[in-house]
């Protein structure tokens, strides 16, 4: 009875340790999934959305008349404008801008005009009544010099008290006579340049009055050739519409595309822009028409970034040129833009689940029968579903596509490699 009870128990313990050792297997073989290391033809694509805009055209702007320096307007309202997309000739009628505040500007001008007139006329009276005075009293002064020689040639036979005299006051007469003469000149000349200036505020009230009446009659913005209107934006990125201000310093209100050559003007991510440059080819694909693509190439790149409106993110303006045309193609309409930045006959690639980083360090787990390989590897270029591996695995090795639980208890193969770019990266650093 004893020996079967041992019996029993050691099958028993036998079937625990089993299981024990079994189960985590079959866990493992379940739990994680794998990938191949694949070899072959390699791209790196960046995705985008964009704006179809005509890469030239003919501005419609304010009247030339509103950028003189006498009329103290520096914005004014669209009263209406055209439907966008409407066909026009040279010369037709596309907008109308805000006739009363350049009547009330007038009507200001015009009453500044009248004082400066008023201001004139009552210069020359003033001028006239100064001068008449000063006239009187010149010919007093003569007058009185006349008298006081006459007393002198009488008083030949007086005493040389009465003779000195006389001398004294036709001295006195004679400069009395030079100092309104002097007097006279200068209050000439003093009232002359009152009324010169007095005229020339009127001429410049008057030129004011012109410029703003040849504004008045230009009001009516006309197309300086046939073409499509599309509308113009504001500084804040809104359409130009009835309604809408126009400064002198932004004086866009509409546009007459060139058709005939289109760009799309892309926004791309700060992550991605270092892999974007000039001419690199582009798919671009239009929204409206999902049949159609046409062949592009990236002729701008900006050097500095903006923030999106409501957001944190920064992105880069990136435009791409459109080669050929089509008829169907209008501005505004949206984009699909498929940026190729790289291209390679062959290389060996992997998932981008299958890649793991750690500080500076990317790696993966090979699989090798039951257990596994951290293996550090060198990444290339990336597009959005795999990454190209230059040093570190094979073709045909079969990876983990998730991290196991015990993976920071195993050693990194593959230190070479991380060395190698280390060394790299200095010498780059160093050169630079």
């Amino acid at each position: 009875m004893n020996r079967k009870i041992i019996i029993i128990t050691s099958c028993v313990l036998v079937a625990i340790v089993l299981l024990v050792i079994l189960i985590p297997q079959t866990q493992q073989t379940k739990t994680y999934l794998t990938t191949k290391v694949q070899n072959g033809p390699f791209s790196s694509m960046v995705y985008s959305t964009g704006q179809l805009q005509t890469e030239n055209s003919e501005l419609i702007v304010l009247p030339k008349e509103m950028s003189s320096r006498n009329i103290d307007l520096y914005e004014i309202k669209v009263s209406h404008i055209i439907e966008e997309g409407s066909v026009v000739d040279s010369g037709s009628y596309v907008a109308s801008l805000d006739h009363a505040a350049v009547e009330e500007l007038k009507t200001k001008a015009s009453d500044e005009l009248e004082t400066a007139l008023n201001a004139y006329e009552d210069a020359k009276i003033d001028t006239n009544l100064n001068l008449s005075t000063l006239r009187d009293e010149l010919l007093n002064a003569d007058v009185d010099l006349e008298e006081k020689m006459l007393i002198l040639d009488q008083s030949l036979y007086e005493s040389p008290a009465v003779k000195r005299q006389a001398n004294l006051d036709v001295e006195r007469a004679k400069r009395d006579l030079e100092q309104k003469k002097r007097n006279y000149t200068l209050k000439q000349k003093q009232d002359e340049h009152q009324v010169y200036r007095a005229w020339e505020k009127v001429k410049k009230r008057q030129s004011k009055v012109d410029d703003i009446e040849k504004l008045f009659k230009v009001l009516e913005v006309k197309a300086p050739k046939p073409g499509l209107v599309i509308y113009s934006y504001d500084r804040y990125g809104k359409k130009i519409k009835a309604g809408s201000t126009i400064s002198r310093w932004r004086p866009k209100i509409a546009e007459l595309p060139d058709l005939t050559s289109m760009i799309s003007k892309t926004f791309i991510n700060e992550i991605d822009i270092s892999r974007i440059k000039a001419g690199q080819k582009v798919t671009v694909g239009i929204d409206a028409f999902p049949e159609k693509q046409f062949n592009g190439e990236v002729i701008s790149v900006a050097n500095i970034g903006q923030v999106i409106p409501n957001g944190d993110a920064k992105v880069f303006e990136v435009i791409v040129k459109i080669n050929g045309t089509d008829k169907d193609l209008r501005p505004a309409m949206t984009t699909s833009n498929i940026i190729s930045t790289a291209v390679l006959n062959e290389a060996l690639f992997i998932p981008l689940e299958a890649m793991f980083t750690n500080d500076s360090l990317s790696f993966v787990f090979i699989e090798d029968g039951s257990k596994y390989v951290k293996q550090i590897i060198k990444p290339g270029i990336s597009n959005e579903n795999h990454i190209q591996v230059m040093d570190g695995v094979e073709e045909g090795d079969i990876l983990l596509l998730n991290k196991p639980t015990d993976a920071d208890k195993v050693n990194f193969d593959g230190i070479d490699i991380y060395n190698q770019m280390k060394t790299m990266e200095s010498d780059s650093t160093s050169t630079n």
